[in-house]
């Protein structure tokens, strides 16, 4: 196959439907020829180690698992394979079955390219709640999609290294420069040494069901807004070592993506989100050792265009785009600064805020007591509504809840991560436990005491219930029963206390600025 078939397919009298207008989309393994109401995709036929579509059959094979795959996430976009026949010159477009067939296509629904999420960020119109509904719908797929029987020839430690040691094989050959090399192997070392210190952790996952058939390469190049909804294509469908993985190594090419795009507090917005929405926060001790391999991936990618690519400018624009994620592979064998932060205060004072700024801010892993009690106590959910503290709200449950949000704390903390737990605390009881998590793992504790008007309060509560979005099940009588309840901050609390209010943009300003000056790692 050859440029010739690409040229000769952009004849409008090929297609039963109007073609607006001809665009063609190269990358380094296929074409996409956009005519308006559809895209037709055709994979090149090139062999790269990682993947293989040198024979017609091999093309055939991987259209039809991409459309398979792709229709796992998305709806009505991923429509069917078509067969080309003919000749280069004179190309048929969906040939009947016995015809002789020289390529295949894959037709999918066309949307604009400006609608792409990378495209969508370069306007800087990428918002929170874009990140939030990515974070939910990936932790909802992996949740869905199969787990790799635990005997399958992928699942387990050495399959999952494999393709890490594959990327420092594949571009080691292509640089030159003896300060890249120096890197590379910096890196390469860093990689064993951290993967032989958590193999015990990644054959826990495998034993667990974490390694399922993910989505393999997302970041925002791979999602577009439709009908108003973010929503990622394009999984990898060429390979099986990139998409039988850890649930974690895809959520972390995201993470990577967005940090590598300068959007770090998104980073850090969804790897919360997906943590609190999948519960795993188990995998957070792999997540540099994924983000770090992932990173090398997509490095590797741009020296294999690099090295496809005639224009010496177009060269070193790639080859400067290997080295800025090298450099951010790098970063991600940095020490960290620790802290746990809990909040302390009413329910709807703005708590869940304040621990959301310490996310995107500082990089904080969230712990809400509302979504972590009903984690747990699932079974329960009917239970609410007897009395204001029995069923799910009693006090042997909070206690356990407490208790559970503790145990998960010092976990995150082991894993090298700041923490904050967005919980009322409005017992001295649940506050001394918090300080002991503290101490055991010799990081700063602080209270963030957190204060609004009344006003505010109610106003707060009445936008959240009419929402429906939030997993607080609070009330004024829960409020008022809170105020009633709670025990002051005893003196020695006081000296870890930083008030905030919350009401006041500026305060939460200052609290972030006081964080940082004390911790200038963050």
């Amino acid at each position: 196959m050859s440029q010739a078939l690409i040229a000769a397919l952009q004849n409008p009298a090929l297609y039963p439907h109007p073609v607006e207008q001809f665009q063609v989309i190269e990358t380094h393994i296929s074409w996409v020829l956009l005519t308006g109401p559809y895209a037709y995709k055709i994979k090149k036929p090139v062999n790269f180690g990682f993947l293989d579509f040198t024979t017609l059959a091999d093309r055939q094979h991987y259209c039809a698992e991409e459309l398979r795959l792709n229709q796992r996430l998305t709806q009505g976009l991923y429509l069917q394979v078509l067969a080309i026949g003919g000749s280069e010159q004179h190309p048929q477009l969906g040939v009947d079955a016995g015809a002789p067939v020289i390529e295949y296509a894959l037709q999918m629904r066309q949307f604009p390219q400006s609608q792409l999420l990378a495209e969508v960020q370069a306007r800087g119109e990428l918002l929170p709640q874009h990140i939030d509904q990515l974070a939910e719908q990936i932790a909802r797929f992996h949740a869905s999609t199969p787990a790799l029987p635990q005997e399958h020839a992928l699942c387990n430690s050495a399959a999952i290294g494999a393709p890490m040691w594959q990327n420092f094989e594949q571009i080691r050959p292509l640089l030159q420069d003896s300060r890249d090399l120096q890197q590379l192997e910096a890196l390469e070392a860093w990689t064993r040494s951290t993967f032989a210190r958590l193999e015990p952790l990644l054959e826990q996952r495998c034993q667990q069901g974490m390694l399922r058939e993910c989505h393999g390469d997302l970041h925002l190049g791979n999602a577009a807004l439709l009908d108003g909804q973010p929503v990622f294509f394009d999984c990898i469908e060429f390979n099986e070592p990139f998409r039988l993985i850890d649930i974690a190594s895809d959520a972390a090419f995201l993470v990577m993506d967005l940090e590598d795009r300068g959007l770090k507090p998104l980073a850090r917005r969804f790897l919360d989100q997906w943590l609190e929405h999948s519960g795993d926060y188990a995998a957070l001790p792999l997540f540099n050792l994924y983000q770090a391999y992932r990173a090398l991936v997509r490095a590797k990618v741009s020296l294999f265009s690099m090295a496809q690519e005639g224009d010496a400018v177009q060269r070193a624009v790639m080859l400067r785009q290997y080295r800025r994620y090298a450099d951010l592979a790098e970063s991600y064998s940095a020490i960290p600064s620790r802290f746990l932060a809990i909040t302390h205060g009413v329910s709807a004072v703005g708590k869940s805020h304040v621990a959301m700024r310490l996310v995107e801010a500082l990089g904080a892993i969230r712990l809400r007591s509302d979504r972590e009690r009903k984690r747990l106590f699932a079974a329960q959910q009917g239970a609410t509504q007897d009395t204001l503290y029995a069923g799910l709200y009693s006090s042997e449950i909070s206690a356990a809840t407490y208790a559970h949000l503790h145990r998960l704390a010092g976990d995150i903390l082991a894993a090298g991560y700041p923490v904050v737990i967005d919980a009322t605390y409005l017992q001295h009881s649940q506050r001394q436990a918090a300080q002991a998590v503290a101490e055991t793992l010799g990081c700063p504790l602080l209270i963030l005491d957190c204060h609004a008007p009344q006003a505010y309060i109610e106003q707060w509560l009445a936008q959240r219930q009419a929402d429906q979005q939030d997993p607080s099940d609070a009330t004024l009588a829960v409020i008022a029963a809170q105020q009633s309840r709670r025990e002051p901050l005893l003196h020695e609390e006081q000296l870890l206390c930083q008030r905030v209010d919350t009401h006041n943009a500026s305060s939460l300003d200052s609290l972030i600025e006081r964080i940082r000056q004390h911790l200038p790692g963050l």
